[in-house]
């Protein structure tokens, strides 16, 4: 069947309409969105203090373990567990009676000690003037005097045994050595004591004073002795800053110590040499067993800063998103070298001047074009201090 010209004519038209509508739509569906506005950051240096941390161990100045020095049963405990003692203070009596009758026995043995150097001048007196007048043979008064030394010498072991005594019964009464805590006391009143019990009576820490000890891997020691000033190694560490220590709950304690003693070798199987830092603890809030972070400072004079928001990871590496002069962005790796609870110390990757995105990088690509709103960096450090 023919189709009328007039009526091929109105197709064509009808159907040059319909595709310029649908090529319009379709243009409109794959016009770009518009680009988002975030806030630009420019890259600056700035004086800043980094820290390396080292996990810690506490212990107290002095840990001392409490033991009896003689055998007897458990009669009194005059202290409570974590109760705090001066030195010199009463904290255990063994039963001391059978020591009492031993420093008696040896009070006597004295006494008879000192009446037989008696017996002995008098027979030496007596037999002296009959050998002068050749009554006797000085025999006789050479076996009285040697009688008269063995007395003496009787009379300063029995002297001995009262002094020997005296201590055992001394040692009944167990005082503290020095001022602490006093810790677990696994035995009770009349408990059976021995002086080779494997078991102390207890453990009493002086912590006036917190040894927190760590270990620095041999890299670590030699870049601390190429860091500061000084001849030998005590001279270092005395040119060294004071350190900070981080407790378990992630605060930091509010004394600063200083690092007092390096051990004298290295340890063969783990490669690190170990390291002392001594925490004042006037108002006991450590104690022995806590563990923490040691944090060493170190001063950077010129550091390139940028916040820890500006930054993402892409495996294992740290990357930021730079913005060129076309207001579009790239992926730039960059080198950690510190930080702080806020910020990142950039060794490598970025330079001054540089503009990153700050924030709401979670959507951005490479290429993507931005609407930048800068933000200052003064006014970013007012609210973020290094």
């Amino acid at each position: 069947m023919k189709i009328p010209g007039k009526t091929r004519f109105i197709v064509l038209i009808s159907s040059i309409i319909l595709l310029q509508s649908c090529t319009k739509a379709a243009e409109g569906s794959n016009s770009a969105p518009p680009a988002p506005e975030l806030p630009v950051y420019t890259v600056i240096t700035s004086p800043a203090t980094t820290y390396q941390e080292f996990p810690t161990a506490l212990e107290g100045k002095n840990n001392v373990e409490i033991r009896s020095q003689v055998d007897g049963y458990l009669d009194r405990i005059y202290v409570e567990e974590g109760a705090y003692v001066r030195a010199g203070q009463p904290l255990f009596k063994i039963d001391s009676r059978s020591y009492g009758e031993q420093m008696n026995m040896a009070q006597a043995n004295l006494q008879a000690a000192n009446a037989n150097i008696q017996k002995a001048k008098v027979e030496v007196d007596r037999l002296q003037p009959l050998v002068a007048a050749k009554v006797v043979s000085d025999v006789q008064l050479k076996t009285a005097k040697a009688n008269y030394e063995a007395a003496v010498a009787a009379a300063s072991q029995a002297r001995a045994s009262v002094g020997s005594a005296r201590i055992n019964v001394g040692f009944t009464t167990i005082t503290a050595p020095v001022s602490g805590y006093i810790g677990r006391i696994p035995f009770k009143k009349g408990s059976l004591i021995s002086r080779t019990d494997p078991n102390p009576l207890t453990l009493l820490s002086d912590i006036s004073e917190i040894y927190a000890y760590f270990s620095l891997s041999e890299l670590d020691f030699i870049a601390f002795q190429n860091k500061y000033a000084g001849a030998t190694l005590e001279e270092k560490l005395k040119n060294m800053p004071m350190v900070e220590l981080v407790i378990a709950d992630n605060s930091t304690y509010p004394e600063k110590g200083r690092l007092s003693i390096v051990d004298g070798q290295f340890d063969k199987t783990t490669g690190a040499i170990s390291v002392r830092a001594v925490f004042p603890n006037v108002n006991g809030a450590l104690r022995t067993g806590n563990t923490g972070r040691v944090r060493m400072p170190q001063l950077i004079s010129n550091a390139v800063v940028i916040p820890q928001e500006s930054t993402f990871e892409i495996q294992d590496k740290t990357y930021v998103y730079v913005m060129g002069k076309d207001q579009k962005v790239t992926g730039k790796p960059i080198k950690i070298s510190g930080k702080t609870d806020s910020y990142y110390f950039i060794s490598e990757g970025l330079t001054p001047g540089e503009k990153i995105v700050y924030t709401g990088i979670g959507n951005l690509k490479d290429g993507a074009s931005i609407k930048p709103k800068a933000i200052s960096s003064d006014s970013l450090l007012r609210a973020k201090p290094l």
